[in-house]
């Protein structure tokens, strides 16, 4: 349950958000076909595509806590109904069935053909199945059953995380026009996803931290690929 949450959260936070939605670094064409099979390996069953993600995450930018926004808690009575919609906004986004502002197209990666395979049920149940038979060998108790919801729905569940419970709970260290908070002061369960807040005043920072305690993770290892030149972490303009 570890690998499968640090994992996928990591791939989540790291390839579709910070490189799919906000292009914070820059890397060959086969190394982003690499990340595209490595974000399939660990998110498995609830594999989410950089396409549909990307876009998605920059339209809750541009409108976020509006009408407009695929997920608020302003907007959404309960959290179930918030992914749900959330769900539904992504699926429509994915599958070109509805129009996109075509500045929200910018950039955004897309690789179909992958993208068609790792989101088919054929996929979603091949991984479902092989986490059940896991828990099947391996698990020593009744309520260690409990967690295989939680393993299916993994990336779902990351994203709920932050959309809704960051924009109730936490502080904030700046003044923005949403509800964007910093959910923990010391990010051991989001690598570094929960400076939620900060993210949202400097979108384009690769580094979600701000304040000495604010440490992220994802950033760590991003600047570790960016000396071994895996990836190529972009400048920040000067304000």
């Amino acid at each position: 349950m570890l690998v499968l949450w640090y994992g996928g959260l990591f791939f989540q936070t790291f390839f579709l958000h910070r490189y799919a939605a906000h292009q914070t670094y820059e890397m060959s064409r086969t190394t982003e076909k690499v990340f595209y099979f490595l974000t399939w390996i660990f998110q498995g069953s609830s594999y989410l595509s950089a396409y549909g993600y990307g876009i998605m995450h920059r339209i809750h930018h541009a409108y976020a806590d509006t009408e407009k926004d695929p997920h608020s808690p302003k907007y959404d009575r309960s959290l179930f109904k918030m992914m749900w919609k959330t769900r539904q906004i992504y699926q429509e986004i994915n599958h070109q069935e509805v129009e996109v502002e075509e500045k929200f197209l910018v950039n955004v990666p897309q690789w179909k053909k992958f993208d068609v395979f790792a989101s088919s049920m054929l996929s979603r149940t091949f991984w479902g199945l092989s986490y059940i038979t896991f828990f099947y060998f391996f698990a020593t108790a009744w309520w260690q059953w409990l967690l295989v919801p939680v393993a299916i729905l993994m990336a779902p569940i990351h994203g709920a995380i932050i959309n809704w419970f960051a924009h109730i709970y936490g502080y904030v260290n700046f003044k923005v026009k949403d509800t964007s908070k910093n959910f923990l002061p010391f990010d051991f369960l989001m690598l570094g996803e929960s400076y939620h807040n900060n993210h949202h005043k400097r979108s384009n920072n690769p580094n979600f931290g701000v304040k000495w305690h604010e440490i992220d993770p994802t950033y760590l290892v991003m600047r570790v690929l960016h000396a071994l030149k895996v990836i190529r972490i972009k400048k920040l303009k000067a304000s």
